[in-house]
This record gives C-alpha cells, sequence and structure tokens, in this order.
C-alpha cells in the first residue's frame, strides 16, 4: 500500500475508535481482518497513524481547528511523520486510494496557529479536568510530564533468570535492536522507532518460547524489585492479574519460598498459569478465592491495585479521552478497599507494597496518607534508601515525596508511569 491507502486505513480505523468507543487493539484487528490485502508493514503504518493521532489528539485538532479523524491524521503526517501539506499532497495525487483532500480551512489553521497560543490542557494533550491534578503532582515540571506520556514508548523485556542471563538474551535479539535498560537489572529495551518504524515480534522468538524473557515495561519490573523480595520468604502478590510482577518476584527469589498469586478476576488471572509453565517457576501458587489465604501471613504482601491507568497513555491513548471523574472516585474506593484486605495478611515487621500505574495524586499519595492515618500499626519505609539500595548504579531517580513515595514518569525514569509505596507492619 501507497501512503494514500495506509493514511484512509487510519482514518477507518479512528472513526471506529471515535464513534464506538472501541479499543484501539481491537479497531485495528477489525479492520485488518476486512482488509487482507494489506501486508504486515501496511498494518502496521496504519496503527502508528492512529496511535500518534490519539497520543495528541487535542492538540492535533486545534492546530487544524478540525477535530475529526481526517483531520487528526493528517496531523499526525504534518506533526509527526515530516511531512508538509505540500509535500503529501504531491504523494497523494492520483492515488485512488487516499482520502478526500482536508478543507483549505483546515490547511488554513495549520499554517497560522502557534500551539504556544494553545490553553494549557490543549498543549499537554490532557482532559482538562485533569490538569489541575497534574500541576500539583509535579509542580513547574507539569507540561514536560505530560509531553512525556505523549511519545511513542519502547517495548521493554525483563530476562528471566531462571533460564537465562541478560547478554544470553541480549545476543539472541540483537537483530531486534535489544539494547540494556537503564535502571531495571534485568531489563533489555528496543527503542519505539518514528513513522511507519513497527516494533519486532519478540513473542514469534524462539528464546521467548523458551522462557528466557517477558514483555514488561521497566517500570513495572523497578517496583518489583522495590517489593525486595528473598529467597525463603513468603510472598502475596495481591491482585497478580496477568502475572508479569508473579514471575519477578518469583525470579528475584530464585524459585526459593513461596509467592502466591490471587485475583478475583478469573479472566485477568488466565494468562498466568501458561506464562509460569514457560518461565519454569516452581514455587508460585495460583488463586481465585480469597479463601485459601485465610490464615496465612506473608513477610512481603505488594498490591498492583485497580487505578486509572493515566501511567500507561503512552500505550493506551485510547483510554485517556475515555476517563471520567466518576472512573476516578470508583478507582479511590477499590483501592482503599484493597488496602484494607491486603494489610491482613502481612506479618509483623513485614512489607505492603503498594504499586499503581497512575499518576493522579488521589489514587497514590492520598490513598497511602488515609490508610496510614487508620492504621497506626503501619509505618511508612524510607524509600530513597531503598531505591539505592535496590539500584545503586542508575542514574535515572523517580520523584521522591517526603522520602516515602516513590513516582517513576516516562520524563524522569523512561518507563511508564508507577506510583510506589513501601510501608512496615509494627511487630
Amino acid at each position: 500500500m501507497r501512503i494514500g491507502g495506509r493514511l484512509q486505513g487510519a482514518i477507518e480505523v479512528l472513526s471506529e475508535v471515535e464513534e464506538r468507543r472501541r479499543p484501539i487493539s481491537s479497531a485495528l484487528k477489525d479492520w485488518g481482518t476486512a482488509h487482507r490485502f494489506a501486508g504486515s508493514g501496511d498494518r502496521a503504518a496504519i496503527g502508528n497513524i492512529v496511535y500518534d493521532a490519539l497520543r495528541l489528539k487535542l492538540s492535533h485538532g486545534w492546530l487544524m481547528d478540525d477535530e475529526s479523524p481526517a483531520a487528526l491524521a493528517h496531523a499526525v503526517l504534518f506533526r509527526q511523520w515530516g511531512f508538509t501539506p505540500e509535500s503529501l499532497a504531491e504523494r497523494l495525487e492520483g492515488d485512488k486510494f487516499a482520502p478526500e483532500p482536508l478543507p483549505e480551512t483546515a490547511l488554513a489553521a495549520f499554517a497560522s496557529r502557534k500551539l504556544v497560543d494553545a490553553p494549557d490542557h490543549v498543549r499537554a494533550d490532557l482532559p482538562e479536568w485533569i490538569l489541575p491534578a497534574f500541576k500539583a503532582n509535579f509542580g513547574e515540571h507539569w507540561l514536560a510530564e505530560a509531553e512525556a506520556l505523549n511519545l511513542r514508548p519502547p517495548l521493554d523485556l525483563r530476562v528471566n533468570t531462571l533460564k537465562a542471563d541478560r547478554e544470553k538474551v541480549k545476543k539472541a535479539l540483537a537483530r531486534a535492536g535489544a539494547e540494556l535498560a537503564a535502571t531495571a537489572p534485568q531489563g533489555l529495551r528496543i527503542p519505539p522507532g518514528s513513522g511507519a518504524d513497527r516494533l519486532p515480534n519478540v513473542t514469534a522468538e524462539l528464546a521467548f518460547q523458551k522462557g528466557w524473557f517477558e514483555v514488561q515495561d521497566e517500570g513495572s519490573q523497578i517496583v518489583a524489585r522495590l517489593v525486595d523480595a528473598h529467597a525463603g520468604q513468603q510472598v502475596l502478590d495481591y491482585c497478580a492479574g496477568g502475572g508479569g510482577k508473579t514471575l519477578a518476584l518469583s525470579a528475584d527469589m530464585d524459585n526459593a519460598g513461596q509467592v502466591h498469586a490471587y485475583d478475583a478476576d478469573r479472566t485477568r488471572l488466565a494468562p498466568i498459569i501458561e506464562r509460569l509453565r514457560r518461565a519454569g517457576t516452581r514455587n508460585v501458587q495460583v488463586h481465585d478465592d480469597a479463601a485459601a489465604l485465610e490464615g496465612l501471613t506473608f513477610d512481603r504482601v505488594l498490591i498492583d491495585a485497580p487505578c486509572t491507568g493515566t501511567g500507561t497513555w503512552r500505550r493506551r491513548p485510547d483510554i485517556k479521552w475515555r476517563l471520567s471523574e466518576k472512573n476516578l472516585e470508583e478507582r479511590t474506593v477499590q483501592q482503599d478497599e484493597v488496602l484494607a484486605a491486603a494489610s491482613r495478611f502481612v506479618k509483623p515487621g513485614g512489607l505492603l507494597v503498594y504499586v499503581t500505574c497512575s499518576l493522579l495524586p488521589d489514587e497514590n499519595q492520598a490513598r497511602i496518607a488515609g490508610f496510614l492515618d487508620s492504621h497506626a500499626d503501619f509505618t511508612a519505609v524510607d524509600i530513597e534508601g531503598l531505591w539505592q539500595e535496590r539500584f545503586p548504579s542508575s542514574e535515572k531517580r523517580p520523584h521522591f515525596t517526603d522520602g516515602r513515595f516513590a513516582t517513576l514518569t516516562p520524563a524522569v525514569t523512561g518507563t511508564d508511569g508507577f506510583f510506589c509505596a513501601v510501608l512496615r507492619k509494627k511487630g
């Protein structure tokens, strides 16, 4: 397919996402099924346009004075892919698969408008109601933090030390461009590329099938390390989901001790069984019924809490525009419930580690402050000291709040957005 067909395909997918509120991945999959003639490179290019358009949806629309899927898709090519309106018009001329030309009003707006003149939430590509939370959380750095959330993410991998080491996996993935990650000691990273570049399908590699590595954002790897799990301990991964952090904990413990992976949602938990088998773990028990945990206590309890996912917007930009204040209120209620429920399983002297992939203070600092106010038997651990202990050679440091809370972001740690607090039970 030429650029015209790819552009038209992206417009069709964007229309499907916007009009039917469908996840990007589902809309792209269905488009590919309906257009079998499109090759893998075509599908990747269309996906890149769609994701780029939705990451910068507000600023694209403001600059074009037009928020239609066609305007957003064209803005991607103008702002991010290196085309000028004139050079794109030349490429589209005579292409029967190309979309209709944009209205002259949109092209005139793009030629005259400057983003510096836009409202703050437009410059940041944030829902307007979230802007105050970003300013409160990041102070004078709010815009840089928001802009970093609008960039393409890399593909991060965690080497499974139960089966391989980092150099072995790096060599196996040399053709994919794997590099050592900045902070996570078992992390590898494949840069995102630009334009129509596509990331390699690493899950098709033999090394993946052998269980040598898992796909896992470096931030997720880092917060798993902050659990500070050691061989021989008893560990509970509460809200385990698909098991990414469970696998990391098992490897940190060198398959010694026990990790209990619990999630009430069987659908979210379903992938964990195959992942555990492939990784060669022997010390993990999986539960979908909290009754199986009654009477047990643990050295470490990890809460990967349900949240709004604001820290994952690089990878899931469509959820940014569907998030509402009601969603946030529902999540904070769930977070308080999960904190109260999971804290019962911590041994005296043990650690309770609270993690979200959110960058909103209401889901993070506020939840922990409220928990500590009502649970005098817990105290916050010096997380800056723990960071130095777990990542002594890292040059990248998260935002630390009062020495008690750590916030990882694309801007400062080069990861997805994560919040982490470590609490110790007195005893």
